[in-house]
């Protein structure tokens, strides 16, 4: 049974099941770069040149190939930069979580723990 919202049928709730535990979450507000349409829970590195967000690729050279915080809400960015929510911290369930080229959970699971990202 979902959590009670008044005048929401419970039919009507459907939890995405990102939020994996009671783990601190932090969040802070950044630039997700140009051409991007992401879904709540993509894994996000941070171009070094620039300080944008994108989705994080294994064979970026950039300074993003390094997973660094988890997006908080869906954004379509394609038409320009968006500011968005990240997660700089907290527990995540893997299988909600968006991986970019090259990546898996086995590869990005330590480097995301040193920040306090959690993965179960």
């Amino acid at each position: 049974m979902g959590i009670f919202k008044p005048g929401v049928t419970s039919d009507a709730y459907s939890p995405d099941l990102l939020v994996a535990g009671d783990f601190p979450r932090i969040t802070r507000s950044v630039t997700l770069a140009t051409g991007q349409n992401l879904v709540r829970g993509a894994v996000l590195g941070k171009i070094t040149a620039s300080g944008k967000y994108v989705l994080s690729t294994s064979a970026a050279n950039d300074g993003s190939q390094t997973p660094v915080a988890v997006l908080v809400d869906d954004c379509d960015a394609s038409g320009g930069d968006k500011t968005v929510g990240i997660y700089e911290s907290g527990e995540f369930l893997g299988s909600a979580l968006t991986l970019g080229a090259g990546h898996t959970l086995a590869s990005i699971r330590d480097g995301l723990r040193d920040l306090n990202i959690h993965i179960r």
